[in-house]
């Protein structure tokens, strides 16, 4: 009675499962569908499959190989999921494939098969009638026709070539700007300043005596110092005032070379002492008293004084305005040219 009674228990709660089951998978539609059953060789279709679930569901959509039987599996859209307003909780998703066949006849499409936790669930089949292309054997065999021709307007090329166009213009613009520029802008003159004229040869020598006497040399005991420097100025000034040597001469060679100047004797042997004094003091040593030593500067003075050129300073101005007077013309020719 026990092993009757459980067994009873047992084929209760089978049908109960399976009750459960069949009414889980009825929940769940999957359908298939051709945009249209005829289609001519060679031609492109498509074909939707779509699944009513509910939200929670999850189903997993038949993976299509290469072909189905004689019909090409041209490419296979993503999934999309819609929601049904009219049934909360419910959605359809949707999968697109493109078909095409390149042979003639009626071929079927079986049912596919989606996955889903409570079991498979099998769509419909379907029927697609591959047609050939008729051909009217009774006319005659044309040629191909040739390329019609297509009106090319100006507004044509203008839409296909506006970036070069544009770049032309901006170059255009670019150029014009740079001209106008150019011309409009302020001349600017350049004015030449004429040369300030030299000093004369004395002037340069008597400033340097000036700063001699400054420095107060002989004063700090600085005696060779002293005489190297007012020897290297009267030195100076006899190759800048008669244009001859005198450095890296000894003292007799220049007194020789003077004689024959214009200069009173006076002032020769006022030279000769003064440059005398100075070999004495610079290889021998010797040391001449502050008196000398002032003397010394005021004979060197006065010996620039009485043999400067009296017309120097007219003569350099001269120069100076030469010298302007060619920069001028000069610029002018350059100008012209």
């Amino acid at each position: 009675m026990t092993k009757k009674f459980i067994h009873y228990i047992l084929v209760f709660l089978s049908l109960s499962s399976c009750f459960s089951f069949k009414a889980m998978a009825q929940d769940i539609q999957a359908v298939a569908k051709l945009e249209q059953t005829t289609v001519r060789i060679g031609d492109q279709i498509q074909l939707h499959l779509s699944v009513v679930q509910d939200v929670k569901e999850q189903v997993k959509f038949p993976v299509l190989t290469d072909s189905i039987g004689k019909i090409q599996v041209v490419s296979t859209g993503k999934q999309d999921t819609l929601t049904d307003p009219a049934h909360a909780g419910k959605i359809t998703v949707t999968q697109s494939i493109v078909l095409t066949a390149f042979d003639a006849g009626v071929y079927p499409i079986p049912a596919f098969t989606f996955t889903a936790q409570s079991g498979t669930i099998q769509s419909n089949a379907l029927t697609l009638d591959v047609q050939s292309v008729k051909v009217d054997t009774t006319k005659a065999i044309y040629d191909i026709k040739q390329p019609l021709a297509v009106s090319y307007t100006f507004m044509d090329w203008l839409k296909d070539n506006w970036q070069g166009v544009a770049a032309a213009l901006a170059v255009v613009v670019v150029i014009g700007l740079a001209i106008w520029y150019f011309k409009k802008r302020p001349k600017t003159v350049e004015v030449i300043q004429p040369a300030a004229p030299p000093l004369p040869v004395h002037t340069i020598a008597l400033n340097r005596l000036n700063e001699l006497r400054d420095k107060k040399l002989w004063q700090r005991d600085e005696v060779k110092l002293y005489y190297s420097e007012l020897s290297d100025v009267m030195r100076d000034y006899l190759e800048q005032r008669y244009r001859i040597k005198t450095q890296e001469k000894t003292t007799e060679e220049i007194i020789t070379g003077i004689k024959h100047l214009d200069i009173q004797p006076e002032q020769k042997n006022m030279l000769h002492q003064l440059l005398i004094t100075s070999d004495l003091v610079k290889f021998a040593k010797e040391k001449p008293v502050a008196t000398e030593n002032e003397q010394q500067m005021e004979n060197a003075i006065a010996f620039i004084l009485k043999t400067k050129e009296q017309n120097e300073i007219q003569a350099a101005q001269k120069t100076a305005e030469d010298d302007t007077a060619g920069n001028i013309e000069g610029g002018d020719q350059g100008g012209n040219a």
